[in-house]
């Protein structure tokens, strides 16, 4: 069987090398962000769980507002 990301690595080797040099250097940069972002959240849990609590602070206090739809 083959995968998606396969069948994408298939198709890209059929373009011109610059082109598949810029496709690469995409991916490439694309999974550099999501590392980056994973260690940012796993290193700011405290902190996202301290604004959770406050956002359910607010919220149990009557502080918060439901989101109009149309305002968005």
């Amino acid at each position: 069987m083959t995968t998606l990301l396969e069948r994408a690595f298939a198709e890209a080797a059929k373009r011109p090398v610059a082109e598949q040099e810029l496709l690469a250097s995409r991916l490439l940069a694309e999974l550099n962000a999501e590392d980056d972002f994973d260690r940012a959240i796993a290193g700011s849990t405290d902190v996202l769980a301290r604004l959770a609590a406050e956002a359910l602070d607010e919220f149990h206090s009557g502080l918060t507002e439901e989101l109009d739809p149309d305002r968005l």
